[in-house]
């Protein structure tokens, strides 16, 4: 059965994806043919010298802008900011970011490394306007925390809340529910069902509602949510930045959503380092039948799983780098590689 609102997403022409935030940093990393590279990025921005300042800086996260267009009509959105707003600013900044076409802000989950940045970056994209809209749901505003080997918890540290949020510019949409955004050219899903027999998430995941409370295990991330983009003649590009819920879940979830249209790309963090290592054979299996065209894998996915899917798609394969930008379209412009 289909949900009512992914049957209305728009059939996009094109779509661009400009990596803001991302935890590795190399000019030089293979590429897709439709990528384009950090070098070249920061030169077409300006920069009159590349050096440590005119690059980009890579931190533990994960931050997309994404520029759709149907028919000459452009919408750009952020999903997801990354830990930093400094770093955030200073990204956009030397990739000649506009933040004041951001129209709209997804936030795919409840954790620092994603929504640490947003204190900074509302002001940076509201600055001349009355509001911005943030999607999020109720879930995600648990504080969290790490169980140590020795028994110990630390905490990790807490997002922006809603009255933050609003009190930085924004208007806050916080509900459970799928939703189309901006006019009907991105689904920003409501919660992934977790039906794969092996992807049962990270046993030292801990939640608490307040600071009196007692931690309780937090393996599933309920509050994790996926986006889609179906582009015109490639089909469905679905960005998954943690996928807490397991890659698999989310590839069987837009199955259920979108029947009979192709995954084009999925493009994200995979969350197959450290202990989620012992998944990587069954989700390297698992992900075959979906005949997924591109992987655009960063962030959380760590190498043994780069390397394992690799292996196993060989081109289809690629690793996602800070200041990278792709182009989903009929002819996406080529790069232009350093010597």
């Amino acid at each position: 059965m289909t949900d009512e609102t992914a049957g209305r997403l728009a059939q996009l022409d094109a779509l661009s994806v400009d990596v803001i935030t991302d935890n590795v940093s190399d000019t030089y990393v293979s590429k897709t043919l439709f990528a384009v590279s950090e070098f070249t990025n920061v030169v077409n921005a300006g920069a009159q010298v590349v050096s440590g300042e005119t690059l980009l800086v890579a931190n533990l996260g994960y931050g997309l802008l994404l520029r759709s267009k149907i028919d000459g009509v452009e919408h750009t959105l952020l999903f997801d900011a990354g830990p930093e707003g400094a770093i955030f600013l200073r990204n956009c900044r030397n990739l000649a970011l506009d933040l004041g076409a951001v129209e709209a802000i997804a936030v795919s989950h409840g954790h620092w490394d994603h929504m640490g940045a947003l204190p900074e970056a509302i002001p940076a994209i509201v600055a001349g306007r009355p509001s911005l809209e943030i999607h999020v749901n109720p879930g995600m505003f648990n504080e969290r925390g790490v169980l140590l080997k020795g028994g110990a918890v630390i905490p990790v540290a807490n997002v922006p809340t809603p009255a933050e949020m609003e009190a930085a510019g924004a208007d806050v949409v916080n509900d459970g529910a799928s939703r189309l955004l901006l006019d009907a050219h991105f689904y920003y899903s409501g919660e992934i069902p977790r039906v794969s027999a092996f992807e049962k998430g990270r046993t030292d995941h801990l939640c608490r509602s307040g600071p009196n409370d007692a931690w309780r295990p937090d393996p599933f991330l309920m509050d994790e949510r996926m986006l889609v983009a179906h582009v015109r003649g490639l089909g469905l590009i679905v960005f998954s930045t943690c996928s807490h819920a397991g890659i698999v879940n989310v590839c069987t979830d837009v199955q259920r959503l979108f029947p009979g249209v192709p995954i084009h790309a999925v493009m994200g963090g995979l969350h197959l380092g450290g202990v989620m290592e012992r998944i990587i054979p069954e989700t390297v299996e698992g992900l075959r039948p979906f005949d997924i065209r591109y992987m655009i894998t960063g962030h959380c996915t760590g190498w043994r799983a780069l390397h394992a899917l690799a292996d196993a798609y060989g081109e289809r394969v690629s690793q996602s780098a800070i200041g990278t930008s792709y182009v989903f379209a009929a002819q996406p412009p080529g790069d232009v590689e350093p010597d």
